[in-house]
């Protein structure tokens, strides 16, 4: 059961799953809004706020790749789940690509769909709580505002990069597994999600750049390292 009332955006074509995942949800604490097309949920989305969006990717109108991309646009911190019966490798990646927090294939058991919400909502609340600024080498991490700020630039972090930057730090100059990171950030350890979390880790590898005293160090197929050489 959900610890309080959270709003969320559902966005499923199929009236009648549509209605059965609502109702759930709804006996489960949440506050749930049920759209059947990619335009109207898009309007829905902006008139209103937001806890957490899933998302069908066969949708009418626009469809859920296309308003994945504008949620997470608009605001970078809300949880996206797909919700899909397209289950290629390539439709997976292409929607942890796009910043999706979790991708489950239909059919798909309604318990576990509500404990992967809950998962990502105390995630979410709990981050608002941290108000955190680290000096990680010689660059300055705001996780609170989602920046690095280097010599020369600041740079623009998605939640997912900070909370993953936060968790290395957290462990600095410790090897840490790779199923041990997937869980801490993503709730779950599957080969997708694993794909997603190196792009992610590519990424932080550009930002730290600034800084050559810090490297994201990879221990093939066990895990990463932030290592923080001293000067």
């Amino acid at each position: 059961m959900a610890t309080s009332l959270s709003r969320l955006l559902l966005v499923e074509d199929d009236s009648n799953l549509g209605f059965v995942i609502r109702d759930y949800l709804k006996i489960c604490g949440h506050d749930v809004i049920l759209c059947a097309d990619g335009n109207s949920a898009w309007d829905t989305y902006v008139e209103g706020k937001f806890d957490l969006c899933i998302l069908d990717i066969m949708l009418p109108g626009k469809d859920g790749f296309s308003l994945a991309e504008k949620i997470r646009k608009h605001c970078e911190n809300i949880p996206i789940i797909f919700l899909t019966a397209k289950s290629m490798k390539e439709d997976k990646l292409a929607g942890f690509r796009l910043g999706a927090d979790d991708y489950i294939t239909k059919p798909f058991d309604i318990e576990e769909l509500a404990m992967r919400i809950n998962v990502f909502l105390k995630r979410k609340q709990g981050n608002t709580i941290k108000n955190s600024i680290i000096k990680i080498g010689k660059i300055i991490f705001d996780y609170n505002n989602l920046q690095l700020l280097t010599e020369k630039k600041i740079i623009k972090l998605t939640r997912k990069e900070a909370d993953l930057l936060n968790y290395l730090y957290q462990k600095k100059n410790n090897v840490i597994k790779r199923e041990d990171i997937l869980v801490a950030i993503w709730g779950d350890d599957n080969y997708f999600l694993g794909r997603s979390m190196d792009v992610f880790i590519f990424k932080l590898r550009k930002y730290l750049n600034a800084d050559p005293s810090l490297e994201i160090q990879n221990f093939h197929s066990i895990g990463f390292r932030l290592f923080i050489k001293e000067t």
